[in-house]
């Protein structure tokens, strides 16, 4: 694994907060039917993007949205890269997705092969109506023609560059920090 080091905090923990509120109401001012939307955590940084949202939302609108956990380690295309067994977790999606709008998240885009592999491990659990894409930070760098419709915020990187999104449910840390890989 390369080694890195920090080169600067993109986002505070209220930084973080006050964009996922700006998310919240626009999904709220882009979704027809609240009754059809759905969220999806992608597993690890997704997830805790989707329940804050839902929890927003839930708020503002006083209506539970439902939310799902998806992982998708066997439809990723360098499953043989990654590691020689690759850890799977239960993908958790208590509800039909059949005819729902569901809005999709992860923590970064940036290739967009997670993405890919979203869809495909999504679409094995049923046909919604449409899936929509929310980031908390596009870094740029596609290879595949995916774009988020929902962006917190957009950061150019160079290709030694990475994004470290850190999250109090599963870092016990909140930031998103710009890194840069560097020689051992």
């Amino acid at each position: 694994m390369p080694v890195t080091r920090e080169k600067s905090q993109l986002m505070s923990a209220s930084e973080i907060d006050r964009t996922l509120v700006r998310l919240a109401h626009e999904i709220l001012e882009k979704t027809a039917d609240l009754n059809k939307l759905a969220f999806i955590g992608i597993r690890r940084r997704g997830v805790p993007l989707a329940q804050r949202l839902a929890a927003k939302i839930g708020a503002l609108e006083e209506r539970k949205v439902p939310v799902g956990v998806l992982d998708i380690n066997l439809y990723r295309d360098d499953l043989t890269t990654v590691a020689n067994a690759p850890v799977v977790n239960a993908t958790e999606i208590s509800f039909s997705i059949k005819d729902r709008d569901i809005i999709l998240m992860d923590d970064v885009l940036y290739t967009g092969r997670t993405i890919r592999a979203a869809l495909d491990a999504l679409f094995d659990h049923g046909r919604p109506a449409r899936v929509q894409l929310l980031v908390l930070i596009d870094r740029g760098h596609r290879e595949l023609p995916i774009e988020a419709r929902y962006v917190g915020r957009k950061v150019q990187t160079s290709d030694i560059e990475i994004i470290e999104a850190k999250f109090n449910e599963i870092d016990g840390v909140e930031k998103v920090l710009l890194v840069e890989k560097v020689e051992d």
